[in-house]
């Protein structure tokens, strides 16, 4: 897919992850991000009780905006860290995405529909907030500081549709479980869980870590699917810059849950009876 970025990725190193952050931040970390709070991380993620906030979070079957998986941009992970509120920021630095952009407007981060909390177009960053059921049913939760993310700005009505309907909701991770290069392309294989394996079809599309691919076959008996990133592609997104073994996120197409949802409703036999 045709994607808007002149810059070629370079790998992070050496930073903490979330998924440190996520089960062990220490006291120093806390106090070098928000001196103000210093809640515990197994409070804030693990316990039965919901840390108090004043964020509201829609529900995930919400459509709120609409994005074609056609990446604008890579942006690279400035901070990450427990807010004031109790919430978790996540500040990425990015140029192209922060064009007319105002408190409140959806970016897809990998993949997924994030609200823009704050923004500096001086410095060149903006801010997320991360739920704990984003972390949990995201790959988000594997980014460090100095990752790469994939970055589009949700779709306006002038907008052209250069890839499919996306709409920044994950259906679920996958994880790589094979890298091979075929002249200057990239093979990748995509294990998936079964729930979302079903609405993957050969030659359809699929959005990984917010990137509309095109599917090229399904290996049900392994619980898998492949795609292939051709040389231009390589150098405009996130997803060649990661290992076997790694999560990304998956979006699959909308129109196989609707086609889904109107055969279980008894659509094609109320057509046939009429």
């Amino acid at each position: 897919m045709a994607v808007s970025l002149s810059r070629t990725p370079q790998p992070c190193v050496g930073q903490i992850s979330i998924m440190n952050k996520f089960h062990t931040i220490s006291s120093k970390t806390l106090r070098s991000f928000n001196p103000l709070f210093k809640p515990s991380t197994q409070t804030l993620f693990l316990s039965s009780q919901k840390p108090k906030t004043n964020r509201q979070y829609p529900p995930r079957n919400t459509i709120r905006c609409l994005f074609t998986g056609i990446v604008e941009e890579m942006g690279r992970v400035k901070q990450l860290g427990t807010a004031q509120n109790g919430g978790f920021d996540m500040k990425i630095g990015a140029k192209t995405v922060l064009e007319g952009v105002h408190l409140g407007d959806s970016i897809a981060v990998n993949g997924t529909c994030l609200t823009v909390t704050e923004f500096d177009t001086q410095l060149s960053d903006f801010t997320v907030g991360l739920s704990p059921e984003t972390l949990r049913k995201t790959s988000l939760i594997e980014l460090e500081s100095g990752s790469l993310v994939n970055l589009e700005r949700a779709v306006q009505p002038t907008s052209r549709m250069g890839g499919h309907f996306v709409q920044g909701h994950v259906d679920g991770t996958g994880e790589i479980v094979s890298m091979e290069p075929e002249g200057d392309s990239l093979w990748i294989k995509v294990k998936a869980s079964k729930e979302v394996l079903k609405y993957v079809v050969p030659k359809g599309f699929i959005a990984v870590d917010g990137t509309s691919l095109t599917v090229v076959d399904v290996f049900d008996k392994e619980e898998c699917f492949n795609f292939m990133l051709v040389a231009y592609t390589q150098q405009k997104v996130v997803i060649p810059l990661k290992k076997v073994g790694s999560k990304v996120n998956l979006e699959v197409d909308i129109l196989g849950k609707y086609v889904e949802r109107l055969l279980s409703s008894g659509f094609v036999e109320s057509i046939k009876s009429s």
